[in-house]
């Protein structure tokens, strides 16, 4: 079985305080989102609210494959950490959930 792409997903506690700001900075149309666009393989992301948990989060994000998520990482790095350093100030805990191929 060959998966039909690379998917990675995150889980994350945030503050009442920072949700809004975190929403924008993961949502559809934020930063996170324009950055991945750049990059070739980019498939798309996804925000999902805890209904049961206002305050925990999680995004998947998809991509055609592990490489071309590499590839993203290796050259767009600068930007990617810029990111992540803003997301660490919204965030009392990131996990990562695991990395998985999308199976038809």
């Amino acid at each position: 079985m060959t998966p039909d792409c690379f998917v990675y997903v995150w889980s994350y506690e945030v503050a009442a305080e920072t949700r809004d700001a975190f929403c924008d900075l993961y949502g559809p149309e934020g930063p996170w989102v324009e950055l991945f666009r750049q990059a070739p393989g980019y498939l798309d992301t996804q925000l999902l609210v805890d209904l049961d948990q206002m305050g925990r989060f999680v995004t998947i994000d998809r991509w055609e494959s592990k490489g071309a998520f590499a590839r993203f990482r290796s050259d767009f790095a600068e930007g990617f950490d810029a990111l992540d350093a803003r997301g660490e100030r919204l965030t009392s805990r990131e996990v990562l959930l695991g990395e998985f191929g999308a199976v038809d």
